[in-house]
């Protein structure tokens, strides 16, 4: 594999660009990595009352659909935020991971998961009371990425 950086001066915006014969793993993961990392640069604003607040991402255990608003879940609180889940999906880095139609879950922060075969499974969160659920068809791609997790 050749890597090369080329710079240019009269540009707006970086860009990016993987040539490959075929997309294998390899590839997926460079463009994972390089998609997460310019994430980072989307901040997001949380919302509570007439507040606004600014924190890191690591910070957020999950994201949660609550009737018509979406709420940032932490340790000890919940923050109302302006996006949707599927803005979010492609906004937040990789350690972000689908748990079901309603919610995203950051697997860096996931302390457990009860396995129910019939129904949703239970995720626990690291020094948290709270907990969210799995869904089913969201469980085999949340298992993948946390065994892929770095600890």
């Amino acid at each position: 594999m050749k890597i090369r950086i080329e710079l240019v001066d009269d540009i707006t915006e970086d860009e990016v660009l993987i040539r490959c014969g075929r997309v294998d793993e390899t590839v997926k993961k460079i463009h994972q990595y390089i998609v997460a990392q310019s994430s980072l640069s989307n901040k997001i604003t949380f919302y509570k009352k007439n507040r606004e607040f600014y924190f890191p991402l690591d910070d957020v255990l999950f994201f949660e659909t609550e009737g018509e608003h979406i709420y940032a879940h932490t340790k000890n609180d919940e923050y109302r935020i302006k996006h949707r889940l599927y803005e979010l999906e492609d906004m937040l880095p990789g350690h972000f991971v689908r748990a079901s139609k309603s919610a995203i879950v950051n697997i860096g922060k996931v302390y457990s998961i009860t396995r129910n075969i019939t129904a949703s499974s239970l995720i626990t969160f690291i020094d948290s009371h709270k907990h969210i659920y799995v869904s089913r068809h969201y469980y085999k791609e949340l298992r993948n990425r946390m065994s892929e997790r770095k600890v």
